[in-house]
């Protein structure tokens, strides 16, 4: 009102004496102001002066590239009562061979994992998936992996000298108008207080960061947030990556504390379309990738989308997976196991003995004479057969062939368990509803691919018995 009020006197209304109308100003409106005082006339013009920017403003088109709102510090995080979705497009990137088999390849903590053990290094897929969020006030961008494996914010700070910080862009508390240094027990740290500090374990390496509160934005979409800003990085494997952070987007039981859950933060606000997000992955340079939150896209997906209940309170998007399929026929070995969707790494892994049985029944030939002749390999959830041609399930690198998948052995009652990767995720779009605890799969729709050829993956078993 008072931006109205400000317009008005300067170029929308004149006194109830003069000839001139208000820009915009219908004719009804100008006979009230006419009956009107000229005080109760400047209100009537600053109120329409005000009602007219907003809608310029929810007129105006998203931006493609993410950036900060325009509006004040305040509003970044509060209740508005508009309901939005935002796009956030992912870069590719690719790891060497050489650095790819020197670490464990994926964004994810292992700690988070207590239960994982016996991971056996092997080959995996070579592409990470990442994009741009904004931290402070003034904004300073990020790189971050969004990783459905973990659970926190975690950034490269000012604080951290090694190496691996400096290599990437490094948050600075100092140049930020909102931050608060805070403690583990989510109390602001008093001045000159030693900070609590947090130590994360990689797959060959650690992360340990003192913990922070600031603004976070996803493009239009900000929240007030807890994070971890790291003080120090071993070398390998950070140095190398091509991003600077992972952005947790796990359920609450992988967090710090609610208050360290982007999505947690911006459901409590009330300002996404819908409390879900939904991850589409590029399968070649042709079209992008992207991740959207309060929304899942129909122009990403051939066919329906079909859900299924998260199975576990581990904190990871878990579900049951009924049996492994080789071409649509169900094997019989792994009528107990779980899958957990990782958006945050690179690999497919499975139980130890599930994985020597596949390598048995598979037979993949080390000399990949039998490639072209190995089947679909699927995996049957609720009643759908997901299938994986031999590109996604075998590699190839060094001129030779073999099974891809990474051996884990979790104990029930989250395990046996696999991991589903990108290999998978760029064959099936992904969606995640945090409201009803359930996971989305359709198939990926993706530029220059058959529809028909597309659908074939997804096969319904109560179809194939009718």
């Amino acid at each position: 009102l008072e931006a109205g009020l400000a317009q008005a006197e300067t170029s929308c209304c004149t006194p109830v004496s003069g000839q001139h109308r208000p820009r915009h100003q219908s004719n009804e409106v100008s006979e009230v102001q006419e009956a009107m005082s000229s005080h109760q006339a400047m209100l009537v013009c600053a109120l329409l002066a005000s009602l007219s920017t907003l809608d310029a403003r929810l007129l105006r088109a998203a931006p493609k590239e993410p950036t900060l709102v325009q509006t004040s510090k305040m509003a970044l995080h509060r209740r508005t009562g508009l309901k939005a979705s935002h796009s956030i497009v992912l870069r590719r990137a690719n790891q060497t061979e050489a650095s790819r088999r020197k670490s464990l390849y994926h964004s994810r903590s292992f700690s988070d994992l207590s239960a994982f053990t016996g991971m056996e290094t092997g080959v995996v897929h070579k592409t990470a998936y990442y994009g741009n969020i904004e931290i402070g006030q003034p904004a300073q961008t990020v790189t971050v992996v969004f990783d459905t494996g973990s659970g926190n914010l975690m950034v490269p700070s000012e604080l951290c000298r090694d190496r691996a910080c400096r290599n990437h862009k490094r948050y600075d508390p100092k140049q930020s108008e909102t931050v608060k240094l805070m403690q583990a027990d989510g109390l602001e740290a008093r001045s000159g207080e030693q900070r609590d500090q947090l130590t994360v374990t990689f797959g060959t390496g650690e992360i340990t960061g003192v913990f922070l509160q600031d603004d976070v934005c996803i493009g239009s979409l900000c929240a007030n947030m807890e994070f971890i800003g790291a003080s120090h990085e071993t070398d390998e494997p950070f140095s190398s990556f091509s991003f600077d952070g992972v952005l947790g987007l796990a359920l609450e039981q992988m967090t710090q504390g609610k208050t360290f859950s982007l999505m947690s933060r911006l459901e409590s606000l009330g300002n996404l379309r819908s409390p879900l997000f939904s991850v589409f992955l590029s399968d070649s340079d042709q079209e992008e990738s992207e991740i959207t939150f309060g929304e899942v896209k129909e122009e990403h997906m051939v066919g329906r989308m079909f859900w299924v209940p998260v199975s576990r309170p581990s904190g990871y998007w878990q579900v049951a997976m009924e049996d492994i399929a080789i071409d649509n026929e169900k094997q019989g070995i792994c009528s107990e196991c779980q899958v957990a969707v990782d958006t945050g790494t690179s690999m497919l892994a499975g139980p130890t003995k599930v994985i020597n049985e596949l390598t048995s029944r598979l037979n993949v030939k080390s000399d990949c004479s039998n490639y072209d002749q190995l089947p679909d390999l699927g995996f049957v959830v609720q009643g759908h057969v997901m299938n994986l041609k031999p590109p996604e399930y075998v590699d190839t690198s060094g001129g030779t062939c073999s099974l891809s998948f990474m051996r884990l052995d979790v104990p029930p009652p989250n395990g046996p368990l696999f991991i589903f990767g990108d290999p998978f995720l760029r064959k099936f779009y992904s969606a995640y509803d945090r409201e009803n605890r359930k996971v989305g799969f359709a198939v990926a729709r993706h530029a220059g691919v058959e529809e028909s050829k597309s659908a074939a993956l997804l096969v319904s078993l109560k179809q194939m018995q009718n």
